[in-house]
């Protein structure tokens, strides 16, 4: 009986290794910040492009099976993200508003791609025009410190912590990981 459960057992764990949801969470862990290089002369700002959001998404996607799609389904712009070897699926979607001219349109479906895209994966962006590096670098709690420790792999802890000026002790920490 006791080899029949661990049996089961291992076969729920390989399930929940292989579900979208752990191969959504590797693929974000390899997943970097978007860069905002795009300009919006409007705003006076700069914002991350669709392309550049492709660009960081679509290769850890890839390599974990699961292919991003953006279909347009009853005038609404859906970011479906489906695990090509179950056929599960998460999905985000705007409405399309109601507009006439075709350029717009193809605007809106632009705009309403990106946005679904960076709603869906949470997705972080960074400025690439220097204003990031110019700001002096705050600090971060040890409480803070510790927790990012266990919730995050070491490569993206690192990472993360880059924003930030560290103690002696978060130092030699960080090294050690």
């Amino acid at each position: 009986m006791k080899e029949k459960k661990e049996t089961f057992d291992s076969i729920l764990d390989e399930r929940k290794s292989t579900s979208i949801y752990h191969k959504l969470h590797k693929a974000k862990q390899e997943m970097g910040k978007v860069t905002k290089g795009a300009n919006n002369p409007f705003f006076k700002s700069k914002y991350a492009d669709l392309n550049s959001i492709l660009e960081v998404v679509e290769p850890a996607l890839l390599k974990y099976d699961l292919l991003l799609i953006q279909p347009i389904i009853d005038g609404n712009v859906h970011s479906r993200i489906v695990d090509i070897e179950s056929g599960e699926f998460v999905d985000s979607y705007l409405q399309l508003p109601s507009i006439a001219d075709p350029q717009k349109i193809i605007s809106s479906v632009t705009y309403f791609r990106r946005a679904c895209l960076q709603s869906l994966l949470s997705l972080q962006a960074v400025d690439d025009d220097g204003n990031e590096a110019s700001k002096a670098k705050k600090t971060i709690s040890m409480t803070d410190f510790q927790r990012g420790i266990e919730k995050l792999s070491p490569a993206k802890f690192k990472e993360f912590c880059l924003g930030y000026e560290l103690t002696e002790v978060q130092s030699k920490a960080l090294i050690a990981l």
